[in-house]
């Protein structure tokens, strides 16, 4: 058996290295010349750990990852605590640490454990056919991949999903901007092993500890789509947005490199349940686009591999049978992840001033159980729960 893999990210290395080491034959194309993903960091929850650990890759998923044993929320504004609480008891529950990683440290990770020389670099498909008993992809520059199946791992705006369905889809704008990058660990900002989150406005600054003493920080600002922007303003721009807010709000601002920070418009994908077409199928962000206000869009794709190497060794009835038994156990899941991270993208970003104020009063006499529950609810579910 033979799969041809699209998509050199984190749902297609997956997915690539779950069924290699299950005897397949596999052939991985990359659109991008080289390794840089959108993001600076990454939240590995539990359930994309125990993918990880899985794969066998529990040692260098602890290499990378950050000792985050506690969260917090602060009001942004006034720099006052709103609630601090261990996050022992998620572990305690799921079983598994949660590890935050930079993104390109786990992109490296994966190419290697794959085969870096084995994946096919600056290759843009640009055309699918099946006949039945074999899909063949084409590229730009007039090649091709043939295969027993084909994996479409190629991301938000996926050439592969506009096969399956037949049409292009719309991505949906969620309404705001997202900032992010690396700094070194600055305790002003917070604890070394927390993950701290200050909020108010409907906006949000965040810091979260990754491996090699950083932080991995992020802003969000509730802005319109397609506003011109020049990387070189970072500070300028978020001092606008935020400098009447806490002393250490204004220490990250000063801290970090604007030519090493992104500027992200945050996006979805409406859900949808059709993600197979005969030898066809769907993986990550290709199949279920999502915010990231739950940390699940990286840990679902990662699930996607799992559950498909896992449908393809076991299911004897042909290829076409196989795919479709994965999507079935998929589609509802990752769905509902794709809109509970849109529910709270609506809350944290005041959609609805009232619903965002009383979630700030939430906050303010949480102990962790009901923060801890939502978090608990999305990582379980999982294909190897």
């Amino acid at each position: 058996m033979k799969a041809i893999v699209i998509g050199a990210g984190m749902g297609g290395l997956s997915a690539a290295i779950a069924l290699k080491q299950a005897g397949f034959e596999t052939e991985v194309y990359e659109q991008v010349t080289e390794n840089k993903p959108v993001g600076a960091a990454i939240s590995v929850w539990s359930n994309g750990v125990k993918c990880m650990n899985y794969l066998g890759l529990h040692e260098q998923m602890v290499k990378l990852g950050g000792v985050m044993d506690s969260m917090a929320y602060v009001d942004g504004l006034t720099g006052e605590s709103m609630c601090q609480f261990s996050l022992a008891p998620l572990i305690d529950q799921v079983g598994q640490r949660p590890f935050p990683v930079a993104r390109a440290e786990l992109q490296l990770m994966l190419m290697q454990e794959y085969g870096v020389d084995d994946i096919h670099f600056g290759m843009r498909m640009v055309d699918i056919a099946d006949d039945g008993s074999q899909v063949t992809a084409t590229f730009a520059d007039g090649s091709t991949a043939t295969g027993d199946l084909l994996i479409g791992a190629d991301g938000a705006k996926s050439m592969t999903r506009d096969y399956v369905l037949g049409a292009p889809t719309e991505r949906r704008y969620a309404g705001y901007v997202n900032w992010n990058g690396l700094v070194p660990v600055n305790t002003d900002f917070g604890p070394a092993d927390q993950w701290t989150t200050y909020v108010g406005e409907g906006k949000r600054v965040s810091v979260m500890p990754v491996s090699e003493g950083r932080f991995y920080f992020f802003f969000d600002v509730p802005l319109p789509a397609g506003l011109e922007y020049d990387r070189s303003t970072a500070k300028e721009v978020l001092t606008e947005h935020f400098g009447h807010w806490a002393p250490w709000v204004q220490s990250l601002i000063a801290t970090l490199d604007p030519m090493t920070t992104n500027r992200v418009e945050i996006f979805d994908v409406e859900p949808f349940h059709t993600w197979t077409k005969g030898r066809v199928t769907l993986v990550g962000d290709a199949g279920h686009n999502t915010t990231p206000d739950i940390g699940q869009g990286g840990c679902s794709a990662m699930e996607d591999a799992i559950s498909l190497s896992i449908a393809l060794r076991v299911n004897t009835l042909g290829v076409e049978d196989a795919l479709q038994r994965y999507e079935k156990k998929r589609t509802e899941r990752a769905g509902d992840l794709v809109l509970r991270a849109r529910k709270r993208c609506d809350v944290t970003h005041a959609k609805d001033p009232a619903a965002t104020q009383a979630w700030y009063e939430e906050l303010r006499s949480e102990d962790g159980t009901g923060i801890i529950r939502g978090i608990v609810s999305n990582i379980e579910g999982n294909p190897l729960d």
